[in-house]
């Protein structure tokens, strides 16, 4: 596995397998003109992997062997992905093995935002989409796709990202439709990643909730904190 970037990831992963299919679905967002038959399917995908915590900080090729004392972990999710619209619906269930908080995720392309529900909190969460973890929309279909015909078995790994609670949002209207359906009526919050945030101390203690969900071909930890 070669990694492109200088990222900072912590349990790398190796043995897992992908379990995707799709099928159609009464779908909860209000049908809106354009929308195609094909859009209404959902992907049920889940991930069994095993994790140590360790650090990379350097390009490299890696190779990794973990013992069978680490357990397997499992991550499922549904997904429904709208390429007209270029927004992704993703739904993760309560977790095993207390992972992390089940949450709704909206992936907004058009509008450039991310939008995390925390079921646990009933809290709404937005954040400037990062399409270096996130894939566009057309990429992701073709991924499931591949998965779920066996065509491509990904190996995949942990990354961590850290988000700060900055300030409430009080009017949710304008941003659009995906969000304001996800977020509405719910306290809604803006992120900012807590490395962008100056002064900020690492150990500093904060009151923090994650959530684990894939929208690539690796696992993501985003970890919510307030200050």
């Amino acid at each position: 596995m070669c990694l492109g970037l200088a990222l900072m990831l912590s349990g790398v992963v190796v043995g897992g397998a992908y379990l995707c299919h799709y099928y159609f679905l009464e779908v909860s967002y209000p049908p809106q003109e354009g929308w195609e038959d094909e859009e209404d399917r959902v992907f049920v995908c889940g991930v069994n992997y095993r994790e140590e915590d360790f650090m990379i900080q350097d390009e490299e090729e890696i190779q990794v062997e973990l013992p069978n004392q680490f357990p397997l972990r499992q991550l499922q999710e549904r997904i429904r992905v709208l390429e007209r619209e270029q927004v992704e619906l993703i739904s993760v269930p309560v977790p095993e093995f207390s992972d992390g908080d089940p949450a709704d995720i909206v992936h907004d392309f058009q509008r450039r935002l991310t939008a995390y529900l925390d079921l646990s909190l009933n809290k709404c969460y937005v954040i400037p989409l990062n399409t270096s973890i996130v894939m566009p929309p057309k990429d992701f279909m073709e991924l499931l796709s591949n998965v779920k015909a066996g065509t491509y078995l990904p190996q995949s790994y942990l990354l961590h990202e850290e988000m700060i609670v900055t300030e409430r949002l009080e009017q949710v209207d304008q941003l659009g439709y995906f969000i304001y359906n996800l977020c509405h009526g719910k306290d809604t919050f803006k992120l900012q990643r807590r490395d962008r945030i100056l002064g900020m101390q690492k150990r500093e203690a904060l009151n923090c909730h994650k959530i684990r969900h894939f929208e690539n071909k690796f696992v993501v930890e985003t970890l919510i904190c307030e200050q």
